[in-house]
């Protein structure tokens, strides 16, 4: 899985070039890993009205989505943040229901090869999912 984590990397680090955060300047990349090899970016996209903004994870997430991609084993985000950008509320939800198994790594784009581990279930461990 390292040389699968190291290409997740990479390639959420490329589709970081892709933010539009005019306002932040703070620049998300993603990577979403299907069952069958498949990686799906992703970054962020700002607006003026900041309830309309929508991250990274949650871009890559919706574009696999509506694409037909399912079953996802792993995620990378990728920004100049110390240890690594972690997701948001929003975003771990929406990990918790449609990536619940995902593995999810996180890395500085100053240092891709530092990267932290964590699987969903460590960051939102009671998540919202029995929906009647």
């Amino acid at each position: 899985m390292t040389l699968k984590k190291n290409q997740l990397i990479r390639a959420a680090a490329r589709a970081r070039k892709g933010a539009m955060s005019p306002y932040s300047h703070f620049k998300v990349g993603a990577a979403l890993l299907t069952t069958s090899g498949q990686v799906i970016g992703g970054a962020n996209v700002e607006s003026a009205s900041y309830g309309l903004t929508c991250c990274a994870e949650r871009v890559a997430l919706f574009k696999a989505l509506t694409e037909g991609k399912k079953n996802f084993i792993a995620v990378a985000i990728v920004a100049r943040c110390k240890d690594g950008p972690m997701p948001c509320g929003a975003c771990r939800q929406l990990l918790a229901e449609y990536a619940p198994k995902a593995t999810v790594w996180v890395a500085d784009s100053d240092d891709l090869k530092r990267v932290r581990k964590f699987t969903v279930r460590d960051l939102l461990p009671f998540a919202f999912l029995d929906v009647p």
